[in-house]
């Protein structure tokens, strides 16, 4: 009889736990400008979609969370998390110095990487200083690229411009050798009817290194346990090949 009733008794346990609900995820609200392609935009449905926003779920998936992905405009957004509207922003916020000193951020999960591009003719051997001593190279004025080539490649002739987009015309009409600008931004240029003149000649060198945004996750100081757990999702999703799966549909070449 013992027996019998201690039977009843684990069926009984074990039906309570099978019909317990599932404990709640965790909640975590991210702010996403939604003004930013292919980063973060607003379809036509008014829906957010973007490299991030494919990121954010892939990251909120390895957490087991519940996100919501909120759209906020760029003017305020740090205000915002601040004042506890959102619990993280992810929407291409650059780290710097001046951030770091009022907030918390995640591993980076992409950066800007920097190109050469110059016609399909063109004959160099490499992109080491040394290789484009003479030539003439074009790059945004008063821009870390033109910092960057002014101070690198003293024997080049460097001609700055406002837009990026001028120099790439100059490059179509054999005004100048190269243009050193944004892959992103240089890639849309290769890919329209003016772009077919050109190509990319290499990314910049390792050696001088040059100094790359970043861009991460934005959170408050006192979130340390939340930058933890973007940190390990981050980690996680690079690691298992998500990352990448996403990346390519938005982007040919490697961001992180």
């Amino acid at each position: 009889m013992q027996a019998l009733q201690l039977v009843a008794s684990l069926f009984i346990w074990l039906g309570l736990i099978a019909s317990a609900p599932a404990q709640d995820k965790a909640a975590i609200r991210i702010a996403v400008e939604g003004a930013y392609p292919p980063f973060n935009y607003l379809d036509q449905n008014n829906e957010l979609q973007g490299f991030e926003v494919d990121l954010a779920k892939a990251l909120c998936e390895v957490m087991q969370a519940k996100c919501t992905l909120v759209t906020h405009e760029w003017e305020g957004i740090f205000r915002g998390l601040l004042n506890r509207e959102y619990d993280a922003i992810m929407s291409s916020v650059e780290i710097t110095d001046r951030r770091e000193k009022r907030f918390a951020f995640s591993l980076p999960y992409y950066r800007i990487p920097m190109a050469f591009i110059g016609g399909k003719a063109l004959d160099v051997k490499g992109v080491t200083p040394q290789a484009l001593a003479g030539r003439s190279i074009g790059v945004t004025d008063r821009s870390e690229a033109s910092a960057y080539l002014e101070q690198q490649y003293k024997s080049s002739l460097i001609k700055p411009y406002v837009k990026l987009e001028e120099a790439n015309l100059d490059l179509l009409t054999e005004r100048l050798d190269l243009v050193f600008g944004d892959k992103i931004g240089l890639s849309k240029f290769l890919e329209t009817r003016e772009g077919a003149c050109c190509r990319f000649i290499a990314d910049v060198p390792q050696n001088p290194p040059y100094p790359y945004d970043t861009y991460a996750i934005g959170l408050r100081k006192d979130d340390g346990q939340l930058k933890e757990q973007f940190d390990s999702a981050i980690r996680h999703v690079i690691a298992d090949g998500t990352y990448d799966r996403i990346r390519e549909k938005y982007f040919s070449f490697d961001i992180k």
